[in-house]
């Protein structure tokens, strides 16, 4: 075969898909474990597939060099994404955050235009068929290996994702393969996973969701503030903010670095602000219980549990309020120490922080320099995005660059043929 895909999710389907259509008499061949195809896309999104952002650039993610991602999404943004799918049948709108999601709600439709456009190119799927090994070949470019086959393949793509929701599939057997082949893998951590926490503070607040700021510090790093919904549990915090945060605290742990977490109750107020704010409701509403005052920024119940964590009484008057419980409870209110434990792991991570080194891929075509013909894209990659259809954005433009490398690489290919006939 011309280029055999290992891996049949979002990057590799569009890898596919891609280097079908610039090479239209090439055979391209999708190789995956599974019997049924995208099952990530299927579970993605509640089940209604996030397919990118409004908004897509270089600092909405983290691991490899930025220059290198920048490069790469402007190379295939978010609006040749969104037209992208509207050719294959998939209109999209816009929800909250900038989040495009398909007009129909459903993760299967994506999948569906995803299968037939590959049809449609002449894509050749074959399920069923986990590959183990890959080695280069004198002759052949590459021979593709699985329990009792094998296939030669001239070239071969690397888009076999992490090691997230493994119950879709994902075993890092990419991330193994890679190796094999010459590459630095950075270690892996979960990302885009729920926080566990210790201490008391969650427990009587299941099911409650607030705006928040989570900093995550340690080990002489800058620290990293994110912000956005809350979402307390009965095991500790989910929500956007609190999966972002994961991969920044697992980052630390997996460093060795010491690391701090805080939660800020009120974002874009500092200590001296979450003061003033409670002098000035003193100060216009001094009989007012302190519960009150905070039900205004903060749900009912955080405005009760969080002073009284603080060691504060919630239903104090205003007037009677002391200094050193103000102080206490500003504190509180801006930078409240998280108990992180650890994370639910890969089994509930939408994402794998870490992955191949970026230094060893050139960013023009997604191609190794540690092994010429072998192309990489999506997840097994050192890139994870936030939370909002980021990491389908680097499955989508990942998945173009590597098309073009490899049209380009079959381009030089035949020009080398024809110098030497």
């Amino acid at each position: 075969m011309d280029v055999a895909i290992i891996g049949g999710g979002a990057a590799g389907l569009a890898t596919a898909i891609f280097a079908a259509r610039r090479l239209p008499h090439a055979r391209v061949v999708v190789l995956d474990g599974a019997r049924r195809l995208g099952a990530k896309i299927l579970v993605s999104g509640g089940g209604r597939c996030n397919v990118t952002n409004r908004v897509v650039t270089a600092s909405d993610y983290w691991g490899g060099d930025r220059r290198f991602v920048g490069s790469v999404l402007r190379a295939f943004p978010a609006d040749a994404t969104a037209e992208f799918f509207g050719e294959i049948g998939v209109s999209l709108h816009e929800e909250d955050d900038g989040k495009l999601f398909p007009d129909s709600g459903s993760a299967k439709a994506v999948l569906a235009a995803l299968l037939a456009a590959a049809a449609r190119a002449g894509v050749e799927i074959r399920g069923g068929h986990r590959v183990e090994g890959v080695r280069p070949d004198a002759a052949e470019g590459f021979v593709v290996a699985g329990d009792g086959w094998s296939l030669p393949a001239r070239r071969v793509v690397l888009a076999t994702g992490g090691l997230s929701l493994p119950k879709t599939g994902s075993n890092g057997g990419g991330l193994s393969i890679a190796a094999s082949l010459g590459h630095r893998i950075v270690p892996t951590t979960p990302a885009l996973a729920p926080l566990v926490l210790g201490g008391t503070l969650h427990r009587g607040l299941g099911g409650v969701s607030h705006e928040a700021a989570i900093t995550v510090a340690g080990g002489g790093h800058p620290p990293v503030t994110l912000r956005g919904s809350l979402l307390w549990t009965h095991f500790g915090a989910s929500g956007p903010v609190a999966l972002d945060a994961s991969r920044h605290w697992h980052r630390a742990e997996v460093e060795g670095r010491g690391v701090e977490t805080h939660l800020c109750f009120l974002p874009g107020l500092d200590f001296a602000g979450a003061e003033r704010w409670l002098l000035d409701g003193a100060a216009s509403r001094p009989t007012a219980m302190l519960r009150t005052l905070l039900a205004d920024r903060l749900p009912a119940a955080v405005a009760v549990i969080l002073p009284r964590a603080a060691g504060v009484d919630p239903d104090v008057r205003l007037a009677g309020l002391t200094r050193e419980d103000r102080r206490r409870l500003a504190h509180a209110l801006v930078a409240w120490p998280l108990q992180v434990t650890g994370t639910r792991g890969y089994n509930y991570a939408e994402a794998t922080a870490g992955g191949v080194a970026l230094d060893e891929v050139r960013r023009g075509t997604m191609e190794s320099k540690r092994c010429p013909g072998l192309f990489l894209a999506g997840e097994v990659l050192d890139v994870d995005g936030r939370l909002g259809g980021f990491n389908f954005q680097w499955a989508w433009s990942s998945a173009f660059v590597a098309a073009r490398g490899l049209a380009a690489r079959r381009t030089r290919a035949i020009e080398g043929e024809r110098r030497n006939d």
